[in-house]
């Protein structure tokens, strides 16, 4: 009988091996012949996006297969444009005057832990910036999403290999087993891991001896104050939310908004559909949201408002986009004020600004910090204190968090990988580009000697001991000093 571990495990050192034999060949390439292969992968990834993201609806069951293209169209297209000039292999900087250059070295082999929630997305984008950086890549897919993942690696294997590029830089898992994804972590020829997934999958990255590129969970909280163009803001967050059904991490999890404006964004959710659950509907709900164990219901990833309504045995309108539960408290227990990969949110009321910070605070810290929030205001001291103050990686000004965070409404580098910096437990707090997946190689000149660095010491000391004394007087000071104390 075939032993599952063991297969997995000998298919992924296989894989590991041939991925290290073709990056040794891109390691080779230009800058020119590297963009030329991006371009391809680019084109493979657009030319199928409507294939791909109908297949990874049909076979996850999350997100709306017509926004699922919309992401496979920014992660070819935008984020293509967003590196095609990049300089990432051989010479990226020479500075004449300072006699310094600077060398873009490739990784070597990366390993890349692919979601369910956003799979052939993110198997198009993480395979645009390991190629651009000189990187070959091996990618362990989700198992809920294996059919749709193989078939975005099978297009863009077909496509490198026309471009001349050793079809071994970009492969996949088969067999998929967990001993096989520790093998993928834990191998020596594996140079460094890019995890997108769940936490348990991020720590185990972080925990396996290779150097790490992880994200956290987001559960950004959306503060509407009382500056903002409340029409546009609550408009921004329902198309923000119900985007692929609320399945990108930077979507808002809950709305906070200011007293004296209260009325006017309860009516203004509810012009765009939203529908306020009332105690008793809250409660059936909050049930379904989390497991026993603490950690989110899959039930409700990327499933529509009804869908979930449905399942929690509510009546909610045909044309309900989001669910809203109005909230005062924040915790592990608390399940509004936690991350909810689907259309629900939580809806606080708060006094102050001031209040509205500390409850953001505590909402980031309680899970969620070092990702993303979104603030909507008018008022520029009040949204710089958010910007001094908040624990996250990305603030968000009057724009939507799922298409701000990850870079399509904002000047943000276009990823679907995003770092949520030391206080998330993460490598970094970058929008993860190619840049972050090369080391850099520095050639420096001398251009101080030996004798100016004595020299420099030596003015610095007449200056600080005894204003204009010169060298040689200074040290006759320092020898008798020490004489006297020896007498003493």
């Amino acid at each position: 009988m075939l032993d599952k571990d063991l297969a997995s495990i000998q298919e992924t050192r296989d894989l590991l091996r041939k991925a290290s034999a073709a990056q040794k060949e891109l390691a080779k390439m230009t800058q020119e012949k590297i963009d030329s292969i991006c371009k391809v992968i680019a084109k493979a990834g657009f030319d199928h996006r409507q294939e791909l993201a109908k297949q990874a609806v049909e076979e996850t069951g999350f997100g709306k297969w017509q926004d699922k293209v919309i992401k496979n169209e920014f992660a070819s297209k935008r984020v293509f444009e967003a590196i095609k000039d990049m300089k990432t292999v051989g010479i990226l900087r020479e500075d004449e005057e300072k006699r310094l250059t600077e060398i873009g070295v490739p990784i070597g082999v990366i390993a890349a832990l692919v979601p369910s929630t956003n799979p052939t997305s993110t198997v198009i984008y993480k395979a645009l910036i390991a190629i651009k950086a000189g990187n070959a890549i091996v990618f362990s897919p989700h198992p809920a999403a294996k059919k749709c993942i193989h078939r975005t690696v099978e297009l863009i294997r077909s496509a490198i290999v026309e471009a001349g590029c050793p079809v071994d830089a970009i492969s996949v898992q088969d067999t998929l087993t967990m001993a096989g994804t520790e093998e993928l972590m834990k191998n020596n020829l594996t140079k460094l891991i890019l995890a997108t997934g769940g936490s348990a999958m991020v720590k185990a990255a972080y925990s396996s001896g290779r150097p790490a590129i992880g994200v956290g969970p987001g559960n950004g909280p959306a503060y509407i104050e009382s500056s903002a163009d409340i029409k546009t803001a609550v408009k921004n967050i329902i198309a923000s939310k119900t985007f692929d059904n609320g399945t990108i991490c930077s979507s808002e999890q809950s709305i906070i908004t200011d007293s004296k404006i209260k009325n006017q964004v309860i009516a203004e959710l509810k012009k765009e559909n939203a529908y306020f659950l009332n105690h008793e509907e809250s409660a059936k709900l909050a049930k379904l949201i989390l497991r026993d164990n603490g950690t989110m219901n899959p039930q409700i990833v990327g499933k529509d408002a009804n869908t979930i309504a449905k399942l929690t045995g509510l009546q909610v309108p045909s044309d309900t986009t989001v669910l809203i539960a109005p909230e005062t408290k924040v915790g592990n227990t608390i399940p509004y004020s936690r991350e909810k990969l689907g259309p629900i949110l939580a809806f606080y009321t708060v006094d102050t600004w001031q209040e509205a910070c500390r409850l953001c605070c505590e909402i980031l810290t309680n899970e969620g910090a070092g990702h993303t929030m979104t603030i909507h205001s008018r008022n520029d001291n009040i949204i710089r204190a958010f910007a001094l103050e908040k624990p996250v990686s990305r603030l968000l000004v009057n724009t939507l968090g799922t298409l701000g965070g990850i870079g399509a409404t904002t000047n943000l580098f276009p990823a679907l990988t995003l770092g949520c910096g030391a206080v998330g437990g993460s490598s970094t707090s970058d929008n993860i580009s190619p840049l972050n997946l090369i080391n850099i190689k520095r050639v420096v000149h001398g251009v101080r000697t030996m004798e100016d660095i004595r020299g420099t010491a030596g003015e610095e000391k007449v200056k600080t001991v005894d204003g204009d004394l010169s060298q040689e007087e200074i040290i006759d000071l320092l020898v008798n000093k020490v004489i006297n104390k020896l007498n003493v």
